[in-house]
């Protein structure tokens, strides 16, 4: 399958790329990457500046196209990335668009597209990382309110987020994948405490959060409740789909700048380092077509990306796997990549203050977040080839 733009969507690149041309050498300064309030403000008022502008509904109200047109073309110009808003843009906010009550949307949507409220992702625990529908923190119900006692680890950006797409076990009985539930739970509420995480490249994106008797309205539930999972799998599917896509480009934009420096430092004269920049850009190639690919089906499916398979939506649209194909092989493909720009520096990969070197100690983390290489290899193969499960 191909993806071909319409006339409708060249002219919305067109636009895009004018706009962007005028409005990025008037942004302000980026804040220090320590300095999470400043982090905050700065990337609200550019998702505000976006919205202000007509582009603020693309990620959720636009069809998957517009939005790879639009994730291409800010990672090109070099616009700041959704940053504090990561999973209210791309996680929590399309899930809610797809999945949420339409006072559930009218809620909780227009303050993410206006740049006004902070989600972070309550998924993974201690002992439910890989296997994450092990959860045990539990929600008990008590009238209309549930009482929710448990912990989440690696919570992204719990330290300035407003709200929390939570997973939470709503029934203890039912077979582990049927007794979820998906909740927006606010951080403010009594009894939930944050602790910051510092990761190995020394930031404080990520956190622990406690829960302790907190109280979340059961109108907070999207979905029924115990059909958590199946919302979930629509989260991933974002998650796993086009939340990737600036990545891609960038990672692009990094392999033409290794191997310029390639040339420039001598390292061009191994035939290894060559074969591999060959490689490299062949299979950033092949994952930018992949992308497209998803979108196609994305746009066959009603919006989901990578709906191929798996069980219909509430809305009859169907989360699939073709964003666990693309995510098991970008994770390799992004380590591979600054592996190579480490041996391409030479010595200097020990200098922190140098391009790449902060990005090869994050790349690290692909294979694990967003879902486990593992567990991509699992759903791929019980799910597109057919393989019984274990």
């Amino acid at each position: 399958m191909d993806l071909a733009y319409s006339p409708e969507e060249e002219a919305f690149r067109a636009r895009l790329r004018e706009w962007l041309a005028k409005t990025l050498p008037s942004l302000p300064p980026k804040p220090s990457p320590d300095d999470w309030p400043g982090r905050r403000a700065y990337d609200l008022g550019w998702q505000r500046t976006l919205y202000d502008a007509g582009y603020g509904e693309v990620h959720w109200d636009a069809s998957p196209t517009t939005r790879l047109i639009f994730l291409e073309e800010t990672e090109k110009a070099g616009a700041p990335y959704v940053g504090a808003g990561f999973v209210g843009l791309l996680h929590a906010g399309p899930t809610i668009a797809a999945e949420g009550t339409a006072e559930q949307r009218a809620r909780w949507l227009p303050p993410i597209l206006r740049g006004e409220e902070v989600w972070c992702q309550g998924f993974s625990e201690p002992d439910a990382g890989s296997d994450l529908a092990s959860l045990r923190t539990r929600a008990r119900r008590d009238g209309d309110v549930y009482v929710v006692n448990g912990s989440k680890l690696w919570t992204s950006h719990a330290e300035v987020a407003d709200w929390c797409e939570l997973l939470v076990r709503t029934d203890a009985e039912a077979p582990k994948h049927r007794g979820i539930s998906w909740l927006a739970m606010p951080m403010d509420a009594p009894g939930v405490t944050v602790r910051p995480l510092r990761t190995l490249a020394g930031s404080t994106e990520f956190a622990e959060v406690f829960l302790d008797d907190v109280r979340v309205p059961v109108a907070n539930r999207v979905g029924a409740e115990n059909d958590g999972w199946r919302v979930t799998m629509v989260t991933l599917s974002f998650e796993r789909g086009t939340a990737f896509v600036g990545e891609v480009v960038a990672c692009r934009r990094v392999l033409a700048e290794v191997a310029r420096e390639a040339r420039a430092n001598g390292a061009w004269d191994d035939s290894g380092v060559r074969r591999r920049l060959g490689r490299a850009n062949a299979e950033f190639r092949a994952l930018w077509r992949l992308t497209q690919w998803n979108v196609s089906e994305g746009e066959a499916s009603g919006g989901v990306p990578g709906a191929s398979g798996g069980v219909p939506g509430a809305s009859g649209r169907v989360p699939g796997v073709g964003g666990s194909v693309f995510k098991l092989r970008y994770s390799r493909a992004r380590q591979e990549l600054f592996e190579l720009a480490a041996e391409v520096l030479g010595p200097d990969a020990l200098d922190l203050g140098r391009g790449w070197v902060l990005d090869r100690l994050s790349s690290l983390s692909y294979t694990i977040a967003a879902g486990t290489s593992e567990i991509q290899r699992n759903i791929v193969g019980e799910r597109i080839l057919g393989l019984p499960k274990g």
